[in-house]
C-alpha cells in the first residue's frame, strides 16, 4: 500500500484526517485506507494495483455495479451539452415523473443535491406544514449531518462512539426526541405525552446506519397509525432503501405509505443527488408556492439526473429484484456458514441486497443490541478480508451491498475469504 500511504500523508496536510467523509479514515478499524483508482463491474482497484470484490458500492448507489456502460454513455452525452445551467431542464421533469410513478406517496417531488439535504428539507417542511417544532427520530438512525439529526445518530457517529456532535446548539438538539428503533410501546407513550407538539417522525424503514436492522412486524404500521392519530407527519428516509429493496422501496415492500419520503443514492446512479416529496397539499407549502424556503443551485443537476434515469431504466428490467434477492440470499448463507464452522458468534441481518454481519449473538433489533457487537473482532475480520481481496465497509455499523454486477463466482470468493478470515478469529 505504498502509494496509498503516500497519498494519505499528502491528504492529511490539506484535509481533516485526510478524508472528505469521516468513515473513510478507517478510525473504526485502524490502518491505512486504500486509495481507489478505478472501478469496473463488481470490482475496484486501488492505486497500488490491488483488486477487490466490492461490497460497499459507494455506500449503496451502485446497484448496477461500477461504470455500467449505459450510465457512463448517458453521462458523456449529457456532459457534451453542458454540466449545469441553474435553470429548469426536461431531465428534471422526467426524473420527478419516474419517482412519482414508483412512489405513489410522492405526488410532488423536489430534487436536491444529497440525502442530507433531502432529510433536512423534509423536516423543515413538516414543521412548516404542522406549525409544530418537535421531531422524533430513532437511536442509531442516521439521516445526514444536519444539526437537528445529529442526536444519537448512527453511521460515522456509531463508529466513533459519538452520539452527538459539537457545534449543535443545545436548544436545537432539545427539539429532537429519540426512541429505540422497533419500540412500538415507546412511540405510543411519547405521543400520549407530547403528541400535540410533534411535527414528524423520521425513520429509516429498514435501518442501515446502525448496521442493517429490519422493522419488527407491525412497527411501521404503528408509526403510521400513531402519527395520523395525532396530526404529525411520517417521514420515510429511503435514501438507502429507495429502489434498493424494491423498485418502490420499503413502502412497497412493507405496504406502509408515509407522508413524506427522502431519496438519494440510486436516483443519482453514483453522482450526487437527493429528493424529497409527498402529497400535493403538503408540498404546496414549499417555495415558490408556500412559505417553506428551500433552494439549491445544483439541484436537479443534469449529469446526476441523467445517471439516475439510466439506472432506473435498467432497474425496470424484468427479474432484476428477484436476481438481487437471490444474490443476497447466497451472500448471507456464505457468511453465516463460515461463522458457524469457525464457531464465531455472528448475527446476519439482511433485507434484499443489503446486509450486516454483527459480531455478537442475536437477535439485533435496535441500536442497543447492535452496540453489543465486538468492533475489535470486526476490525480484524475486515483487514483479513481486505488482504483476501474483499472490500467491506470500514465500520461494524454499516451495510454491505450486493449489486447486479456481482456474480456467483464473486459471492463464492467472498464466502471462502470469510471462512478463512473467521478461522483466525
Amino acid at each position: 500500500m505504498k502509494r496509498s500511504q503516500e497519498l494519505l500523508k499528502a491528504a492529511e496536510r490539506v484535509m481533516p484526517g485526510g478524508v472528505n467523509s469521516p468513515v473513510r479514515a478507517y478510525r473504526g478499524v485502524g490502518g491505512t485506507p486504500p486509495f481507489i483508482a478505478r472501478g469496473e463491474g463488481s470490482r475496484i482497484t486501488d492505486v497500488d494495483g490491488k483488486s477487490y470484490v466490492d461490497f460497499v458500492g459507494s455506500w449503496g448507489p451502485l446497484i448496477l455495479g461500477h461504470a455500467p456502460a449505459a450510465v457512463v454513455e448517458a453521462i458523456a452525452e449529457t456532459a457534451r451539452r453542458g454540466t449545469s445551467y441553474g435553470a429548469p431542464t426536461e431531465l428534471e421533469v422526467r426524473m420527478a415523473e419516474a419517482i412519482a410513478s414508483a412512489y405513489p406517496s410522492m405526488e410532488v417531488v423536489r430534487l436536491v443535491s444529497s440525502g442530507t439535504e433531502a432529510a433536512m428539507s423534509a423536516i423543515r417542511l413538516a414543521r412548516g406544514a404542522t406549525g409544530r417544532d418537535l421531531l422524533v427520530k430513532f437511536d442509531g438512525g442516521y439521516h445526514g449531518h444536519a444539526d437537528s439529526l445529529l442526536v444519537k445518530a448512527g453511521s460515522g457517529g456509531a463508529t466513533f462512539s459519538i452520539p452527538d456532535s459539537k457545534g449543535v446548539p443545545a436548544a436545537l438538539a432539545a427539539l429532537t426526541l429519540t426512541l429505540e428503533f422497533n419500540d412500538i410501546a415507546g412511540v405510543r407513550e411519547l405521543f400520549r405525552q407530547r403528541g400535540g407538539e410533534i411535527s414528524a417522525v423520521i425513520v429509516e424503514p429498514v435501518a442501515g446506519n446502525m448496521g442493517v436492522v429490519p422493522p419488527a412486524p407491525g412497527f411501521l404500521e404503528a408509526l403510521r397509525e400513531v402519527t395520523q392519530a395525532h396530526g404529525a407527519l411520517l417521514i420515510f428516509d429511503e435514501v438507502i432503501t429507495g429502489f434498493r429493496i424494491a423498485y418502490g422501496g420499503a413502502q412497497e415492500r412493507y405496504g406502509v405509505r408515509p407522508d413524506l419520503t427522502c431519496l438519494g443514492k440510486i436516483i443519482g446512479g453514483g453522482l450526487p443527488v437527493g429528493a424529497y416529496g409527498g402529497a400535493r397539499e403538503i408540498m404546496a407549502n414549499v417555495a415558490p408556492l408556500g412559505g417553506v424556503y428551500q433552494a439549491g443551485t445544483l439541484s436537479g443537476n443534469p449529469l446526476a439526473v441523467t445517471a439516475g434515469l439510466a439506472t432506473l431504466a435498467a432497474l425496470r428490467t424484468s427479474g432484476v429484484y428477484e436476481r438481487l434477492e437471490r444474490l443476497g440470499t447466497v451472500a448471507e448463507a456464505g457468511l453465516t456458514e463460515a461463522a458457524r464452522k469457525a464457531g464465531v458468534p455472528l448475527t446476519v441481518n439482511r433485507v434484499g441486497s443489503m446486509m450486516t454481519g454483527f459480531f455478537c449473538d442475536g437477535p439485533v433489533t435496535d441500536y442497543t443490541s447492535a452496540r453489543r457487537a465486538d468492533t475489535k473482532r470486526y476490525a480484524a475480520f475486515f483487514h483479513r478480508m481486505l488482504e483476501l481481496g474483499v472490500y467491506l465497509a470500514p465500520s461494524q455499523f454499516e451495510a454491505a451491498f450486493v449489486s447486479l454486477a456481482h456474480s456467483e463466482a464473486d459471492l463464492d470468493l467472498a464466502a471462502r475469504a470469510a471462512a478463512e478470515a473467521l478461522k483466525t478469529l
